[in-house]
């Protein structure tokens, strides 16, 4: 009998094995006990299906947010998406966050409006250079709303047509009627500084003229009592195209338009506490501590010489008239004021009126006149003040 060899049984005696890849016909049952291994996986508990959702939406969210930088802002699919899942933003609950303050801006335009608090403010920035240390540059240019491309250049009206930086607009209106009758008596009367100054700045007047009623140059439809010269405002607000200066919906439309993109902030003067507050939150590099001295005893004497002196109140007939002719600088002049109301409301500011005026009731308009505005002596309306500065 031949002796068969004896087997061991232990296993934990077995020598290793090299490990041999199966041939390519054999099973499971070939080639020894091998055995088919699931692949190691990254997410044990996801399946493939679960983990190509997720890569998809992944992938989805990236597109989504590169297109919303490129746009500057979402696309609509991700906007119709989200309204279709039902989920809401802040912008959706509380309405457009107010308009952010800029850290530092380089430049900040002030075109001032005529007869709207204009030498106030100006007197304001001149103390406030002088505390905080920037540069005030005042221009020569008063009352003129249509400018060559030189002016426009140095008063930075269009800097980013002429190659220039972008400043920082703001402005300040007042009621259309009365800036009108603030201008027509300071034209010829001047106010509480001088008994003369009004001969310096109109001398070429006639004795007439400088003592022509008010009731009589509204009612007799005087040039200086009815359009264009009544459309004031809106021109320093809708542009350098020619239409802005003819009375009408598209001048408005576009001054509102310029007003939302371009302007910081645009105050009223009935309230202009408010508005230098606005601007001191704002603008705080150059407007800090402005309403503490505006609030100071001496400079309210200053400010009570700019009052226009020998000011009457037309009839209420004429002033009838005076709403029909400027509808639309009412227009623009209501619309501004409810724009800032509701600016100082997302600031915490009340309005010291409980209920807000009236709004004048206009008579459905004649065809307005669209002539060319008259310069004669009003462009150079303002510019005696620059010289008693300059003293």
């Amino acid at each position: 009998m031949k002796k068969q060899p004896q087997q061991h049984s232990s296993r934990g005696c077995q020598e290793p094995r090299p490990h041999v890849a199966p041939s390519a016909g054999a099973g499971p049952g070939q080639g020894g006990a091998w055995r088919r291994r699931r692949p190691l996986s990254l997410l044990p508990f996801l399946s493939l299906r679960d983990y190509g959702f997720c890569m998809a939406a992944l992938l989805l969210f990236c597109l989504g947010s590169l297109f919303y930088q490129l746009n500057g802002g979402p696309p609509h699919f991700l906007l119709d998406l989200r309204h279709y899942l039902g989920n809401s933003t802040y912008l959706d609950d509380h309405g457009p966050p107010p308009r952010k303050v800029l850290p530092f801006p380089s430049q900040v335009v002030y075109n001032r409006v005529g007869k709207c608090g204009s030498r106030t403010v100006v007197l304001l920035l001149r103390i406030l250079s002088e505390r905080h240390g920037f540069n005030l540059v005042t221009s020569d240019i008063h009352n003129k709303t249509r400018l060559t491309k030189n002016e426009q250049v140095n008063l930075h009206i269009s800097p980013t047509r002429f190659g220039g930086e972008q400043p920082v607009y703001i402005n300040i209106i007042r009621d259309p009627v009365n800036r009108f009758l603030s201008n027509y008596f300071f034209r010829r009367f001047g106010d509480w500084r001088g008994e003369q100054n009004h001969m310096i700045r109109t001398p070429t007047m006639r004795q007439e003229e400088r003592y022509l009623d008010i009731n009589v140059c509204i009612l007799e439809n005087y040039p200086e009592c009815s359009n264009p010269r009544l459309f004031y405002i809106i021109p320093y607000f809708c542009g350098q195209h020619p239409r802005c200066r003819e009375p009408g919906e598209w001048a408005l439309e576009r001054a509102k338009l310029n007003m939302n993109e371009n302007f910081l902030l645009v105050g009223i003067l009935e309230e202009l506490e408010d508005v230098l507050l606005l601007l001191e939150r704002f603008l705080p590099h150059y407007f800090k501590d402005v309403l503490s001295i505006y609030k100071n005893p001496e400079h309210r004497k200053l400010g009570n010489l700019t009052v226009t002196v020998k000011k009457t109140i037309p009839s209420p007939e004429a002033i009838q008239i005076l709403y029909q002719r400027m509808r639309y600088e009412y227009e623009f002049y209501y619309y501004v004021k409810e724009q800032f109301h509701l600016l100082k409301r997302k600031f915490g500011l009340k309005s010291h009126s409980s209920e807000p005026p009236p709004k004048p009731e206009f008579f459905i308009p004649s065809p307005l006149e669209t002539e060319e505005p008259i310069d004669d002596e009003e462009q150079d309306d303002e510019k005696w003040l620059e010289d008693i500065y300059k003293r």
